[in-house]
């Protein structure tokens, strides 16, 4: 049988605006913004926090002091203590993995009330000291003597006391192919023959598109998706605040590539932005939707995770998102809207080339033939990541959430949210909305 043994409901769902990474830390901690997009959904829900069967949050990069991020929003939230509250991590999906357990925990019987979803503040990722700064450390600590200390002190090494290790770049490198993400990027555009010119376009595109999606209030606070951030101070942020509404092929055309760049085609602009932000949706089974007389906006109908070569990860869509198709007897243009998260732009249009291309969908996907082309007009409608920003642990939640909100507003019924992993993997999910 295609897709779950028993319904699984999506009862509603909010996320922060996503800020763009500013080269310091930034006025949220993860903490802060999951918090603070969870109070404002469920406050508006007809169960109290308590009234959760347990509560699931994807993180890849919490704070040192929030480890299991999980349990201390949930704690924040009000759920009490006898609520679970636990921490999931698969890379950029890891807010599509709190999904995929809460719903697993649901169909086991095990949970009939949960909220999932994920967060990052990547702007926080910690800059560390390099391997001989630390034992430096460690050697100072073991003396005793002013003149020992003094002695120490005769060793620091000034330049690697200088030269911090930046935290995010050694996150975003695979340790098992020794690539930068942008650099697997690069390896599907060269695969693929994509031109810096057709990821550029498709830059503009998202930019155009989030700006539009924001002018009709759906990418706005209140607008049903977003729900404003307040500082400390009082202030507001209601708007995913990465976005270009200037933007352009002919300033996209300035920028310099970054990961290879001496033949490379992928740059800061065409690649999706260092980004804090949270998402969440509270799933639901049959039983708590009667016992606490609950309307979803939508159904899971489908999930799949699929593994590949790290050096293509960006590929990973693909692979997730075919079986699923199969399983369901569709084509790519028998689902009417898809979200493919944009780390990059090549990565998005390798993903389009490779459902085109026979001999990779022979030979890495077991089909007979080709899928053919995925109507653009479906995907992304309201932009994505290279305009809005890739808060890692988030973004996989943000685009199962915006895609059921997006088939509700345009009266359609099937859609299909997929996302590639760093490491070598995909993620998608099925949804319909009701």
């Amino acid at each position: 049988m295609a897709g779950y043994a028993k319904p699984i409901y999506v009862i509603d769902g909010a996320r922060t605006p996503f800020l763009k990474a500013k080269n310091r830390p930034g006025v949220f901690s993860a903490g802060d913004l999951a918090t603070q997009a969870g109070r404002a959904l469920l406050v508006r829900q007809k169960f109290a926090p308590q009234d959760l069967d347990e509560v699931i949050l994807g993180c890849a990069a919490p704070s040192v002091d929030e480890v299991n991020i999980g349990r201390v929003v949930a704690l924040r939230l009000g759920c009490g203590h006898k609520v679970p509250g636990w921490t999931v991590m698969r890379n950029c999906a890891s807010g599509m993995q709190a999904l995929d357990s809460g719903i697993n925990n649901i169909l086991a019987g095990r949970s009939n009330l949960v909220l999932a979803g994920g967060v990052d503040a990547l702007s926080r990722a910690p800059l560390l000291y390099n391997d001989k700064m630390v034992n430096w450390f460690a050697d100072f600590s073991q003396v005793r003597t002013s003149g020992q200390k003094a002695s120490q002190f005769a060793k620091l090494p000034f330049a690697s006391l200088l030269a911090p290790v930046i935290g995010i770049m050694k996150g975003l490198t695979d340790p098992m192919v020794g690539l930068l993400m942008g650099q697997t990027a690069e390896n599907l555009a060269h695969r693929f023959g994509i031109s810096r010119a057709q990821m550029d376009v498709f830059s503009v595109r998202s930019h155009q598109r989030v700006t539009r999606a924001q002018d009709e209030g759906h990418l706005a606070a209140g607008g049903g998706e977003l729900e404003a951030l307040y500082d400390k101070d009082g202030s507001a942020f209601t708007l995913d605040d990465g976005v270009r509404r200037d933007s352009s092929v002919a300033n996209l055309a300035k920028l310099k590539p970054f990961f290879d760049r001496k033949y490379g085609n992928v740059t800061p602009g065409n690649s999706s932005q260092i980004t804090d932000g949270g998402a969440w949706l509270i799933l639901a089974s049959e039983e708590a939707m009667k016992k606490h007389d609950l309307k979803p906006i939508g159904r899971i109908l489908d999930s799949e995770w699929a593994g590949l070569d790290p050096a293509q990860m960006g590929l990973g869509p693909v692979h997730a998102a075919t079986p699923i198709l199969k399983r369901h007897n569709l084509k790519l243009d028998g689902v009417d809207y898809w979200e493919i998260n944009e780390a990059f732009a090549a990565q998005v249009l390798g993903c389009l080339a490779a459902w085109k291309d026979e001999q990779y969908c022979k030979e890495q996907l077991g089909l007979d033939g080709t899928l053919g082309d995925l109507d653009q007009e479906k995907l992304n409608v309201d932009g994505g990541a290279v305009a809005l920003g890739h808060p890692v642990g988030a973004s996989g939640a943000r685009i199962v959430l915006h895609l059921i909100r997006q088939l509700k507003r345009k009266n359609a019924k099937k859609g299909m949210a997929s996302i590639c992993i760093g490491g070598g993997l995909g993620g998608a999910m099925l949804v319909e909305a009701l």
